[in-house]
C-alpha cells in the first residue's frame, strides 16, 4: 500500500545516537538549572530558551548553510525533537519556523526572502505562525474566505484567522487566502501570503483554555498592505504548497510524544511490581509507542534529501501526505489513551498547581486532550486521506 516508506525496523545510526546524548546533557543541565518548568499539553514559549537551542545548531538544522544552517539530516532533527518533546521542553518560539515556514521557504520563497528570514529563524531571533484555519470552515481548508485584492506594488488582504498558536508572540505568520474568486474549482486561486504581525489592521485577540491559559489567538486582517516581495512561490498555487508541508507537520514525534512525560511518570508512580492489569495496560501503551515512532523515524528517513542535496529541500513530501496521515492519526489517539490509563490506574486528584509532577501532568494533559485530534488535520479528513490511497478515487 505504502511504496513510498519503509516501515521495517530501523535503529539510529551512531552519529545520531551521539546527538542523542548531547541533546539529553544540555536538557539535563537546563532542567537542573530550573531553566524552564515543563508543562504538558502544548509546548511553552520561551525565547531565552530557543535562543540557546538555536546557538547549539539545532533550529534549521536541515538547512543549508548559507542561510546559517547545519546541512544535518531530517534524521538528526528528528533526534533533537524527540529529545525536547520527552521532557516538555519550552520550543514554541521556534516550533512552527523550524517545522515548516524554513521548509517552505526553501522550496517556494525568493532568494531576498530566505536572506532575511531563514538566517533569523536558525538564531532564534524571528518567530513565526501559522495562518490556515478559519472560523466556519472546520477543516475544510480549501474553503478559506480571506481574500486578497491587487493594489499597487501589492495586495490587501481581508479576513480572519482562528486557533493561530502564539500570534500574540510571533513576528509573522504564513497566510492561506484566496487571490482571485472560486470559479467552481476550489483549490484554485488560492495564495500564500507572508503577513507581519505588527502591520497595520492586525489584530490579535486570545482564545483562552477554560484554566485561562492563552496559546490560541483569533487574528484579524483588516485592508492589511501585503507588499509582492512577501507573495511565497507563486500566486494561485498556494493549495500545491500549503499541502507540501502536511509530510513535515504531521508525521513527527510531536503527534504522538505529548503526553510521553505522563507515561514516564504513571511507570513511577506504578512502581517495579504493578498489578497484572497495570502491567498489561502500560505493556500495551509501551508496544505501541515504540510502533509509532519507528513509522515516524521511517517517514524522516524517506523526506530526508541526502548529503547531495544544494538545498536542503526534504523530498516527496507530497507523495508522503498518506503516511504522514497514518502516523498523525494513529499518534493521536494514542496520547489521549495515555491520559485514560493515568486516570484509571492512579487514584488521584489531577490538579494544575499540585507539587506532585503526575498530578500536575494529568491535570494539563486532560485540559488540552481535545486538542490533540484537531490541531493537524481531524480525524475525519486524514482517514479519508488514507481511504482513498487504499480503495483508489470515488468514481
Amino acid at each position: 500500500m505504502f511504496q513510498q516508506v519503509d516501515f521495517s525496523t530501523l535503529e539510529l545510526p551512531a552519529a545520531a545516537r551521539k546527538l542523542q546524548q548531547e541533546v539529553r546533557e544540555f536538557l539535563r543541565a537546563e532542567i537542573a538549572a530550573q531553566a524552564f518548568r515543563p508543562h504538558l499539553g502544548h509546548t511553552e514559549f520561551n525565547a531565552g530558551f530557543t535562543r540557546k537551542v538555536a546557538a547549539r545548531g539545532w533550529i534549521g538544522m536541515t538547512w543549508p548553510r548559507r542561510y546559517d544552517g547545519q546541512a544535518r539530516s531530517y534524521l538528526e532533527r528528528f533526534v533533537v525533537t524527540e529529545e525536547m518533546l520527552a521532557v516538555a521542553a519550552p520550543c514554541a518560539a521556534h516550533w512552527f519556523g523550524d517545522r515548516q515556514t524554513g521548509p517552505s521557504l526553501l522550496r517556494y520563497g525568493s532568494e531576498p526572502q530566505k536572506q532575511r528570514f531563514l538566517p533569523a529563524i536558525a538564531r532564534g531571533e524571528c518567530y513565526f505562525a501559522l495562518g490556515m484555519s478559519e472560523p466556519n470552515a472546520g477543516s475544510d481548508l480549501a474553503s478559506v474566505k480571506t481574500r486578497a485584492e491587487r493594489v499597487p506594488d501589492g495586495w490587501r488582504v481581508t479576513g480572519q484567522k482562528v486557533w493561530t498558536s502564539w500570534a500574540h508572540k510571533a513576528h509573522a505568520f504564513f497566510v492561506l487566502c484566496r487571490t482571485s474568486p472560486d470559479a467552481g474549482n476550489r483549490h484554485a486561486g488560492l495564495s500564500q501570503l507572508i503577513v507581519e504581525l505588527n502591520a497595520p489592521g492586525v489584530t490579535i485577540r486570545p482564545i483562552r483554555f477554560m484554566n485561562g491559559h492563552h496559546h490560541f489567538n483569533e487574528v484579524f486582517l483588516d485592508n492589511v498592505f501585503v507588499p509582492d516581495d512577501m507573495v511565497v512561490g507563486e500566486i494561485g498555487r498556494g493549495w500545491q504548497q500549503v499541502t507540501s508541508e502536511l509530510a513535515l507537520e504531521r508525521s513527527g514525534p510531536e503527534r504522538y510524544m505529548t503526553t510521553f512525560p505522563l507515561l514516564t511518570e504513571l511507570v513511577r508512580r506504578l512502581g517495579g511490581t504493578p498489578d497484572a492489569r497495570a502491567a498489561d495496560m502500560v505493556g500495551k501503551l509501551t508496544a505501541r509507542l515504540w510502533s509509532l515512532r519507528r513509522m515516524s523515524l521511517a517517514i524522516a528517513m524517506t523526506l530526508d534529501p541526502g548529503p547531495d542535496s544544494a538545498d536542503g529541500v526534504a523530498k516527496t513530501t507530497v507523495d508522503l501526505a498518506t503516511e504522514a496521515a497514518l502516523v498523525k492519526d494513529m499518534g493521536t489517539f494514542y496520547e489521549r489513551e495515555i491520559i485514560d490509563a493515568a486516570r484509571l490506574l492512579a487514584a488521584v486528584e489531577p490538579t494544575p498547581e499540585a507539587a506532585d509532577t503526575f498530578e500536575r501532568y494529568l491535570a494539563e494533559t486532560i485540559v488540552c486532550s481535545p486538542v490533540a485530534t484537531i490541531r493537524g488535520g481531524t480525524t475525519q479528513v486524514l482517514r479519508g486521506l488514507i481511504a482513498r490511497k487504499l480503495l483508489g478515487p470515488l468514481k
